[in-house]
Order: structure tokens, then C-alpha cells, then sequence
């Protein structure tokens, strides 16, 4: 499929939390209109509003294009994760978080009677980035033992859990880090979703360096695709150290062009009233970019 017709699928739930802006609102008016751009019917957004409210993710105040949705602090907490693994995503893309040669390992043995604390707890080490070595034995190769404690303590598991870290990692007869990432990892599959990102990209950077002005809400809406899609390139990528990974390899590609594309959204927030994801995406990338040029 040519970049010109790639098709961005951006979840409804999704749509309202890219929304969000610096205050924890969400403009009604907005929400609708770049739904509309993409292909979301008012009906939709109102029952996926009805649902998050229900939930308790959000508030509501006033009638159709003139309410406003409030975040709650759980709301905007659970955000903050995503923020983390982002900021240090870019940080290895600038070559700053090489690899120390150490496996951080997390194994649990949660009973039978507690099996949807179990089933939350494989779930969540999958998506920090582990991969199972055997029933209830995952690895990961980044520090990932403050989120891991977390989670287990919120799921009550946190007495079944143990955390171990090695230098000395074997499977069969593989030792040799760089197979071993290949073997525990979808890499393939990661790298063809970064490549689907960077064809979603392209096109977009185009319009927006292009001489043609664009409408708030077509800013709006490049930004929601950008995130959706970063999100779904993301969510797999177990973030390996770039010394574990086939070159090039194409998130580095893909996440700076994103990068270019955020820049030129966040200078065209004039009035400040643009989604907080504007500003903390073009954030963690200017962090990075200083960081590698001192």
C-alpha cells in the first residue's frame, strides 16, 4: 500500500485521550470534529464518551459541542508510563543508553485461585518489554524492576514475585546476546510496523513543511494519527538496546521523523491550548537531541 493511501485506524478511546490538553480538558467542539476527519460518526464518540465517564476516566460538563470532559488523576497518571518509554526510546535513538550486558529477569508463581492476577501480571511483563523463557520465567533487557514492583503490587502478587538480574543468559546452546534477542522477540514484526510508521509519516511531514496552510483541526488530526500509530508500533517493542538489534534498524528511522512532525505541530500551537501531547512529545524529543549534542 503506497504512503498515499495508507489508512490510519485510530481507536475512538484513543482519539480522547491524545485530546487531552495541558489543563486535563478535553474541548467537546474539538473531540467532534477531528472524529469527523476521521471518519468517526457523532454517535461513536458519545457512547465511547459514555463509557469513559462511566468508568470514572473522565467528567462531563454541559450539552453536545459545548461540554468539556475532565481528566481524573488516574486518568492522566496512566499516561505517564507511555511518556517514560517514549523519552527512553529516543534517549537510546541518540545513542545514550547503551547496553551495561545485564538481563533483568522477573519470575512469579501466582496459585490457580488467583488466576486473573496472574493472567494481569504475564500481561503486563509482556508489555514492558519481557519474554518468556519458561512458565512464569521472563526476561527483559532493560531496568524494568520499579514498573515490574508496581504492577505486582497492585495486583496483590507482589509476595509471589522475584526479581533476579544476570550477565550469563543461555537458551540451548545460545548465549550469544544479539541471537538471543532474536529468538525471544517478534523482531520482524516489530520492524515491519515501524515501517508502516514511516510510510504514515512521510506524507504528513510533506504537508506539514508544505506551503499550504493547514486548519487547527487538520493539525489536530495529523497529530492524533501520528500518536495512534506510534502507539501501535510501540506497544510490541520491547525497546532493546540498539547493540541487540539488526542496522539499521528502522524505529530509529521512523521515530525521527515523528520527531520532525511534532516539532513543526508544537511551533504552530499559538495559543497554547493545543493537546498536552503536542508539547510533551516535541519535549522528550528536544530533550533528547540536547542531551546527544553536548
Amino acid at each position: 500500500m503506497s504512503a498515499e493511501t495508507d489508512h490510519v485506524e485510530v481507536p475512538t478511546r484513543m482519539l480522547v485521550h491524545a485530546l487531552i490538553r495541558e489543563d486535563g480538558t478535553v474541548g467537546a467542539d474539538e473531540l467532534y470534529t477531528v472524529a469527523n476527519t476521521l471518519g468517526m460518526s457523532d454517535q461513536q464518540v458519545r457512547l465511547c464518551v459514555k463509557r469513559l465517564v462511566a468508568e470514572g476516566r473522565f467528567t462531563h460538563e454541559g450539552r453536545g459541542r459545548k461540554a468539556e470532559l475532565h481528566a481524573t488523576a488516574d486518568t492522566i497518571r496512566t499516561l505517564a508510563p507511555n511518556a517514560d518509554f517514549l523519552r527512553h526510546a529516543f534517549t537510546q535513538d541518540a545513542g545514550l543508553a547503551p547496553w551495561d550486558g545485564v538481563w533483568h529477569v522477573a519470575a512469579f508463581a501466582v496459585p490457580e485461585s488467583a488466576r486473573a492476577a496472574r493472567d494481569a501480571l504475564r500481561e503486563k511483563l509482556v508489555h514492558l518489554g519481557g519474554a518468556p523463557l519458561q512458565g512464569g520465567l521472563y526476561v527483559c533487557a532493560n531496568a524494568w524492576e520499579p514498573y515490574v514492583e508496581e504492577a505486582a503490587h497492585r495486583l496483590g502478587a507482589h509476595d509471589a514475585l522475584t526479581l533476579l538480574t544476570s550477565t550469563d543468559l543461555r537458551q540451548g546452546d545460545t548465549h550469544e546476546p544479539v541471537e538471543l534477542a532474536r529468538r525471544l522477540w517478534p523482531l520482524r514484526e516489530i520492524a515491519d510496523r515501524y515501517h508502516r510508521l514511516s510510510r504514515i509519516a512521510r506524507p504528513r511531514l510533506t504537508r506539514l513543511v508544505g506551503p499550504a496552510g493547514l486548519s487547527p483541526s487538520a493539525l489536530l488530526t495529523i497529530a492524533v494519527e501520528l500518536a495512534a500509530e506510534l502507539t501501535r508500533a510501540m506497544e510490541p517493542d520491547p525497546l532493546l538496546p540498539p547493540q541487540l538489534l539488526p542496522r539499521p534498524w528502522p524505529g530509529t528511522q521512523a521515530r525521527e521523523l515523528v520527531a520532525r512532525c511534532w516539532a513543526i505541530l508544537r511551533e504552530r500551537d499559538d495559543d497554547g491550548a493545543r493537546p498536552a501531547l503536542f508539547r510533551l512529545y516535541a519535549d522528550i524529543t528536544r530533550e533528547a537531541a540536547g542531551r546527544a549534542t553536548r
